[in-house]
């Protein structure tokens, strides 16, 4: 649906794990051309990586929710020391988070990760930094050069750091629109960058991703913007410190989208401080809706909140979405609608669809009415009209999408309104039903 902007590409993991690409479309290291990989989605653990027990049973949670990759954070040799096992016991790529001392990395590099993360900012003597790139060279990883906003600032040269604050806060009328503050603060990490990937390539090392990452989603566009004009690199897409899960979703997305809607971005990692299985979650359904996933399980459909509504709808689209999504696999279309106002329309689209009117229900599968039923029994009758039309699509008896069909609005008042009552009173003289033609 959109273009992507062409990178190198690398690879993540091995024939335990499977191999995630991130990135293509330029020639790989042989000279062949490279497609480019559909983007992935990346999480990181919350827990303590030494803490063998826990570390895995969080990474297979991730995995299971649907993380192509998995960070874990080796501040210490503690968690360096536990990689190995935690490795043994899970079945995702894992990438090794290493900050201020690169023993980290080539501690976990020998313990058999799939890909290791610096930081510019606090790992940054070109010795160390050689020394990470022929560990990951030898053992055939990927590193990626995760620049953070917070970071990139010096801290132990307090000389360093008040002249490089002193240039951030200094007045400028030729900034555009990121302001002062912010068009400084990129020239800076551009600047860093530019530094930091001429280790990379005078080692001749090119499995390599880029991040820049700021809790400004204005900025992260800018700057990944920025990034993707000077670097062939694959990108590594983020909002750090984005928050809660409430704001920080808006937060990400406002970013995320933009970018990806232009081409830009190889693999996300939404950060919310929250349990990361969120991260996941809502990482797919972006990348779902913007249509550069394939869609795995149910695409819900759900009206939102009018004064229309006659059933307890919300209540009603929760315990559908939990439902189908533990027992429902292909990626078929359910339509939740409270009345009949969107609901045919809905129902037009949809492999599955329920519209409700007075405390009651009519379902359709591919545009067939199945059944006419009370609000109590809605739920259950969907959720086995969902697992009757899955087996169907499975054996191959119905395809998703098939069917079209015109659904012509019934009169409000009629079998779905609150008039049903009217007309056996004689009240009203008439309505009429519910016509479908299908085309």
């Amino acid at each position: 649906m959109f273009e992507r902007r062409p990178t190198r590409q690398i690879r993540v993991g091995n024939e335990k794990t499977g191999v995630v690409l991130i990135g293509g479309g330029l020639p790989g290291s042989d000279g062949k051309p490279t497609t480019p990989a559909p983007v992935s989605v990346q999480t990181m653990t919350a827990g303590y990586t030494y803490d063998i027990d826990r570390c895995v049973t969080e990474i297979n949670r991730l995995a299971a929710a649907g993380a192509d990759v998995v960070r874990v954070a080796v501040p210490e040799r503690k968690d360096t020391e536990a990689l190995s096992e935690i490795l043994n016991q899970t079945s995702v790529p894992i990438v090794a988070d290493v900050h201020f001392h690169f023993k980290r990395a080539l501690e976990a590099v020998e313990a058999g990760v799939h890909k290791i993360r610096l930081n510019p900012g606090n790992i940054q003597d070109r010795d160390q930094v050689n020394a990470v790139i022929d560990a990951c060279r030898d053992a055939g990883i990927p590193i990626r050069v995760g620049v953070n906003e917070g970071s990139i600032i010096e801290r132990k040269d307090k000389q360093k750091r008040k002249e490089e604050l002193g240039k951030f806060f200094e007045k400028s009328s030729a900034t555009g629109t990121l302001g002062a503050k912010h068009a400084h603060l990129l020239a800076l990490i551009i600047a860093k960058l530019e530094e930091y990937m001429e280790i990379f390539y005078e080692r001749d090392f090119l499995d390599v991703a880029i991040s820049c990452k700021s809790m400004d989603a204005a900025f992260t566009v800018a700057a990944y913007k920025e990034v993707s004009a000077r670097f062939d690199e694959p990108l590594h897409l983020g909002v750090t410190h984005a928050g809660p899960k409430e704001t920080g979703a808006i937060r990400s997305i406002a970013a995320l989208s933009g970018l990806l809607t232009q081409g830009v971005g190889d693999t996300v990692r939404i950060s919310y401080a929250n349990d990361p299985v969120y991260e996941v979650e809502d990482g797919l359904e972006l990348l779902y809706s913007l249509g550069l996933r394939e869609r795995e399980g149910v695409e819900l459909i759900a009206c939102p909140t009018c004064g229309r509504i006659q059933v307890d709808l919300f209540t009603l689209v929760q315990d559908v979405r939990a439902k189908l999504a533990s027992e429902i696999t292909v990626p078929m279309k359910v339509a939740v609608m409270g009345c009949v106002v969107n609901g045919p329309g809905e129902a037009e689209g949809a492999d599955v669809a329920v519209f409700a009117g007075d405390r009651k229900g009519i379902i359709y599968v591919q545009g067939e009415r199945v059944a006419n039923i009370p609000e109590h029994e809605i739920l259950d009758r969907l959720l086995a009209e969902c697992l009757t039309f899955q087996r169907r699509v499975l054996d191959g008896e119905a395809k998703l999408g098939e069917k079209v069909v015109e659904i012509v609005p019934p009169d409000p008042i009629g079998e779905l309104g609150s008039g049903v009552e009217k007309i056996a009173s004689g009240n009203v003289a008439k309505a009429t039903g519910l016509t479908i033609n299908e085309t």
